[in-house]
């Protein structure tokens, strides 16, 4: 599955896609969830938490582990995917829309500091 354009990504295999009121949707890549295997959990952020960028603020376990999921950016979490612990098949099927919250950003900028979808790819295949 390719990754898309119109977001961008972590050293931590996050992405995190910007929203028209400035706040961004944050989610694993399909990378990360082919190295977790089949996802059986998810637990959440709590609304209105406060994370520094590179802070572990969700979990994500599969049936081969367990891996925190980060804050791309410093900022606030506005939102939760409520159903996403119901429906966590749904981050293996589709872990471009599968998103795990959503963060108000501390800074507007922060977001362009994060890799673009060549600089993502090239990481993964030096990792590998």
């Amino acid at each position: 599955m390719p990754d898309p354009n119109d977001r961008r990504y972590t050293t931590t295999h996050q992405w995190a896609c910007p929203n028209p009121d400035g706040s961004l949707t944050v989610g694993i890549t399909d990378f990360a969830q082919s190295q977790l295997g089949d996802v059986v959990f998810v637990e959440l952020p709590q609304v209105g938490k406060t994370v520094s960028a590179d802070e572990s603020c969700a979990v994500v376990e599969s049936v081969k582990s367990a891996s925190d999921v980060y804050a791309p950016v410093a900022g606030t979490i506005i939102e939760i995917n409520e159903a996403l612990p119901n429906m966590t098949e749904s981050i293996n099927t589709a872990p471009y829309a599968s998103w795990f919250f959503k963060l108000h950003p501390d800074s507007a900028q922060a977001y362009q500091r994060l890799m673009s979808v060549a600089q993502y790819q090239s990481f993964i295949e030096q990792e590998n």
